[in-house]
């Protein structure tokens, strides 16, 4: 079994899937097209992060590919319905580096707050600029988190300690962390905010959320962050209200496109401005963050090939079975039609074979279940399974030794 590592993933993934007797193929960038397609021959699991798409196409391609990984937060960059459809599961990492974002936002409100990007600008031109003009503490000030998921809400609990006061809008209905009060409109926030933080995701209907008019609706002097969604944001409306001073400053660590490789050009009408700090998509790029994604993400994969678990997986059917020792198993993705698992227990049952575990979860139009059973299946089972016109796939696992 081949894997296919894109985009300098953490070793610790790479060493998981040696451990585990799977051939790695590792790479620093990412690659798209027919690049991509070329690649994927003979590759099983496929390993990428936020600047590989995975297309319709590219999955037809894929003719020996079991499952994607993502190792990173979001997963628009994948056509999950696809990936569904040809029963390829896809894992990611929701938790494993929410802490980094939250401690870069962090440190970007404190460091636009004191205007810190000018002053170390100019520290380098050899000018000395000892003024406290436009320099603020960030104590007491308001700021509103749009998007109150995982990373919104334990930004909402560290701004908290240092004093920040935490507003917050969401489209979902979000339990508020400590102190934080939750506002009906986004409307409202951004007329309440001094600092503007986004955290939302990357579904098509959040692209072009925030523009010229969402700017516009301001506080004047405040400040805007967006680690979330390149294309959530339209930058060119960004530069004009920076440039006129409505907003104070900005902190920017996603693009709607964003270069392939280490050294590529990076081109943005933001570049050049005062009180604008650019980083490279490095949100949750911190040493701890990615070997825990690479650990975290090859846990999944190794799982879902390993012993059909398709836990945590954001497009099939959730299930996490037990082991029991001495079991053969069987995992089934079909079509969720009524009487599937009553003509499968019906079939095993008619064979000899003696149910010793079963575990199974249905998601949209698709069913999912692991049966462990005490005795391999009979091959007319498995020839009827096969031709049943609601089979996705059927795969095997003998007994752990």
């Amino acid at each position: 079994m081949k894997v296919l590592l894109l985009e300098n993933i953490h070793p610790t993934a790479a060493e998981a899937f040696r451990r585990a007797g799977l051939e790695v193929d590792a790479r620093p960038g990412s690659l798209s097209g027919a690049e991509l397609v070329d690649a994927l021959e003979g590759v099983s699991l496929l390993g990428i992060r936020s600047n590989t798409t995975v297309t319709a196409e590219v999955l037809d391609a894929g003719k020996d590919l079991l499952a994607v990984g993502c190792f990173c937060i979001g997963t628009n960059q994948v056509d999950l319905a696809s990936a569904a459809q040809r029963g390829i599961a896809v894992f990611n990492a929701p938790f494993s580096n929410t802490r980094s974002v939250v401690e870069l936002v962090l440190g970007e409100i404190i460091a636009l707050a004191r205007r810190l990007t000018e002053k170390t600008q100019r520290m380098h031109e050899g000018i000395w600029d000892k003024s406290a003009k436009g320099s603020h503490e960030i104590r007491r000030r308001t700021l509103g988190i749009v998007g109150y998921g995982n990373i919104g809400t334990q930004l909402s609990n560290v701004a908290e300690a240092v004093g920040l006061r935490v507003i917050f809008f969401d489209t979902a209905d979000r339990l508020a962390h400590g102190n934080a009060t939750r506002v009906g409109s986004l409307e409202e926030l951004l007329a309440e905010a001094d600092v503007v933080s986004l955290h939302v995701d990357g579904r098509p209907g959040n692209a072009g959320l925030f523009g010229a008019e969402q700017f516009a609706a301001m506080k004047p002097r405040s400040i805007f962050i967006n680690a979330s969604r390149g294309m959530v944001v339209d930058y060119d409306a960004l530069r004009e209200c920076i440039l006129s001073g409505h907003v104070a400053g900005a902190a920017i660590d996603v693009f709607p496109v964003e270069p392939k490789a280490q050294g590529d050009a990076f081109e943005s009408p933001l570049r050049g401005l005062d009180n604008v700090i650019l980083t490279p998509h490095v949100g949750g790029s911190t040493a701890e963050a990615q070997e825990e994604i690479g650990h975290f993400v090859s846990t999944k994969l190794l799982g879902f090939v390993g012993g059909g678990s398709t836990a945590l997986s954001v497009n099939l059917p959730e299930v996490m079975p037990p082991n029991p020792p001495g079991a053969y198993r069987m995992g089934y993705l079909h079509s969720s039609e009524p009487g599937v698992l009553a003509g499968l227990n019906k079939l095993l049952a008619d064979s000899g074979a003696n149910v010793i575990g079963q575990a199974l979860s249905t998601r949209g139009e698709q069913g999912y279940v692991v049966t462990d059973t005490d005795k391999p299946l009979a091959e007319h089972v498995l020839t009827e399974l096969n031709r049943a016109p609601q089979t996705l796939w059927l795969r095997f696992w003998e007994p752990q030794v």
